[in-house]
């Protein structure tokens, strides 16, 4: 496919937001990649998607090691995608990546040690066809490998030119700071921190991770910010064949909707009372939070994606 991108993406239809402190500015709305782009999903959808959402300023691209199904197949994919329509457009993304989770056999496949992160990164590298990423993460803390291990590879990644800035994900706020007290002493900034955030899980504001990270000058992009689908119109009355909640291997089971259903319900009564649709609500709900930068969003569509995208403003 010849592609060729909007001359008018940055005409003011998405803002930018500078993240933390730094120098660099994040799109409001990100695009995710994880179980939207496997390989059992709609790969000629998923290259359209791409495309309309970098031409609607959508300039910050987020992976991970294991996303697809089968893990690794989402960059390996989008790899191919972003080789073969983006290379003219690589120093206008935010590639982002991260290491942590279950990705081959034996001892070094996973979780936080200097030998696993790094060969981690190298082969999401090798994956997404590119020579560096723009963000690379710790995906997860690893209770048994001690936090200076960790920090002292993602400072490697900086120093080897083979990721630009460096980021923690799902870290509890004792383990967020100390972490971010290792880096700086290794002379490494953290940039950005991904937690899970919601209407439903607020658990980043009140425990205070959100209000630390703004006034340590690192940027945060939320992660789920529809809950799964749950703040969408799709759960309000019961749960529909095929799913993600009907479904009995999925991460989002009935049993959490039912629970929820009730809250759902009042969202999407007073979303209807602003003129949004829920997940717009949703979405622009979490970028009113105070220390929030980005919202990450999935689409496996582009309509999904368009009706999205309307939460800005």
């Amino acid at each position: 496919m010849d592609y060729r991108a909007d001359s008018d993406r940055y005409d003011g239809r998405m803002p930018y937001r500078r993240c933390g402190s730094s120098g660099l500015k994040l799109p409001e709305i990100s695009l995710g990649f994880w179980h939207n782009f496997g390989d059992g999903d709609d790969l000629i959808e998923g290259r359209k998607v791409m495309h309309e959402a970098f031409d609607a300023g959508i300039t910050h691209f987020d992976f991970a090691n294991n996303y697809g199904p089968p893990p690794g197949s989402a960059e390996t994919n989008c790899g191919r995608i972003l080789s073969e329509d983006f290379s003219a457009y690589r120093d206008e993304l935010i590639i982002s990546t991260k290491a942590g989770y279950l990705m081959w056999d034996g001892p070094y496949g996973e979780w936080g040690s200097r030998k696993s992160v790094l060969a981690s990164l190298d082969q999401s590298l090798k994956r997404l066809r590119v020579d560096y990423v723009d963000i690379f993460y710790s995906h997860r803390p690893d209770p048994e490998t001690p936090l200076e291990e960790t920090m002292g590879a993602l400072a490697t990644a900086i120093s080897s030119g083979k990721a630009l800035y460096v980021g923690l994900s799902s870290y509890p706020l004792d383990m967020l700071k100390e972490a971010v007290e290792i880096l700086n002493q290794m002379g490494v900034r953290c940039l950005i921190y991904q937690p899970p955030f919601n209407l439903l899980n607020r658990e980043v504001q009140s425990d205070g991770r959100l209000d630390w990270l703004a006034d340590q000058g690192i940027g945060s992009i939320v992660f789920s910010p529809l809950a799964q689908g749950m703040l969408t119109d799709k759960y309000l009355d019961k749960i529909p064949e095929g799913s993600r909640a009907a479904r009995d291997d999925g991460f989002l089971q009935k049993d959490q909707v039912e629970a929820k259903r009730a809250e759902i319900r009042g969202y999407y009564d007073t979303a209807k009372s602003e003129g949004l649709s829920l997940n717009q609500y949703a979405i622009k709900w979490t970028l009113e939070q105070r220390g929030v930068t980005s919202s990450l969003i999935g689409a496996r569509t582009r309509e999904q994606l368009r009706d999205n995208l309307k939460a800005l403003g």
